[in-house]
């Protein structure tokens, strides 16, 4: 099996944390879950997303579950000088995408990553990001 790393953005893990659409679930069953990840911009979403909802009193367990079962990288230097490049690059092709989007995405570039994401704006800076949709069927 190819050495490959996913990294999950934001709205891919809240698929798989409400276990919807069956086609995300699919796909990750495809691939070993060692090789699953979320930046730890993604895992900022996922907690701001519960203290967002404080009447939401399941939440907070679920969140935390899921991201106990796959690795949460670190932000660091790669990721910063991968995110100047990106910013750069998309700025002076008027395609920008949104801050959190930006890092994530470039978190991914710089751990090699295929972001998975149907967020459409990555798909804007597609020949600069490897990219999959697990919304669609397997």
């Amino acid at each position: 099996m190819e050495n490959r790393r996913y990294m999950l953005d934001t709205n891919t893990a809240s698929y798989i944390i409400k276990g919807k659409p069956e086609a995300v679930r699919d796909h990750l069953q495809n691939v070993p879950m060692a090789a699953v990840c979320i930046s730890a911009i993604t895992e900022a979403e996922l907690l701001h997303g519960v203290a967002k909802k404080p009447e939401a009193k399941h939440l907070p367990l679920v969140i935390k579950e899921f991201l106990l079962r796959l690795e949460i990288l670190p932000w660091d230097s790669d990721a910063a000088n991968a995110y100047a490049q990106l910013r750069t690059v998309c700025g002076n092709e008027g395609k920008p995408l949104g801050t959190m989007d930006m890092l994530i995405a470039a978190h991914s570039v710089a751990v090699g990553a295929v972001l998975i994401t149907n967020d459409q704006a990555f798909y804007i800076v597609k020949h600069r990001l490897a990219l999959e949709d697990w919304t669609k069927p397997v």
